[in-house]
């Protein structure tokens, strides 16, 4: 019975990551979430009964480690073969999205906060950030970068390509993706020693 069903939750996460990358986390409801996954509203409802801000955290979440496992292979062979991999993941969203879609991490860390409340998703947001940080930071302290110029080189990488897929979907072009690979790509060559 659980083998059954967590098919239909995983679903139901991934199709509001989708629906969130898409149009951000206040203009998609929870009936929309639900719809766009092909997910009756009641199953979403018994999955998720604190509501949209528990979906949305998942589906945050959801991303997160989906591109953290992209990541951990690819940097496998050095930082800038992890890097690579994030853009070209990034790239084929944007692309074959037709320039609809982005990141649900960065849709749901623009939303403005209700006064003196941090939710639930913006958290798991800034949790993901990090994560991401974290291992290219890793990738490049083992590659001979010292740690602090790891960190900020990790953090560069993770806000610049997160920007560059919001200035993709706004010029519905790829060519922020290509100016930011090479500036990035020169910095981890210059950071790292082979």
């Amino acid at each position: 019975m659980v083998k059954s069903s967590a098919p239909s939750r995983e679903r139901i996460v991934a199709g509001a990551a989708d629906m969130i990358s898409r149009r951000g986390l206040s203009a998609t409801s929870i009936r929309e979430m639900a719809k766009h996954a092909k997910a009756p509203l009641g199953s979403t409802y018994h999955y998720f009964p604190e509501g949209k801000q528990q979906l949305a955290t998942e589906a945050v979440r959801f991303t997160g480690e989906w591109v953290a496992r992209s990541l951990r292979k690819e940097l496998e062979a050095g930082p800038a073969a992890g890097l690579r991999a994030f853009l070209a993941l990034w790239r084929k969203i944007v692309v074959e999205s037709d320039f609809h879609a982005g990141c649900p991490v960065l849709a749901v860390a623009i939303e403005e906060p209700p006064a003196d409340e941090i939710p639930p998703a913006l958290a798991a947001a800034a949790e993901v950030f990090e994560q991401w940080e974290d291992l290219l930071a890793a990738s490049l302290r083992a590659r001979g970068a010292g740690a602090e110029q790891a960190a900020q080189l990790a953090t560069l990488i993770v806000a610049a390509v997160e920007g560059t897929v919001a200035m993709c979907r706004a010029k519905r072009s790829t060519e922020p993706l290509d100016r930011t690979a090479e500036q990035l790509q020169a910095l981890i060559a210059a950071a790292i020693r082979d």
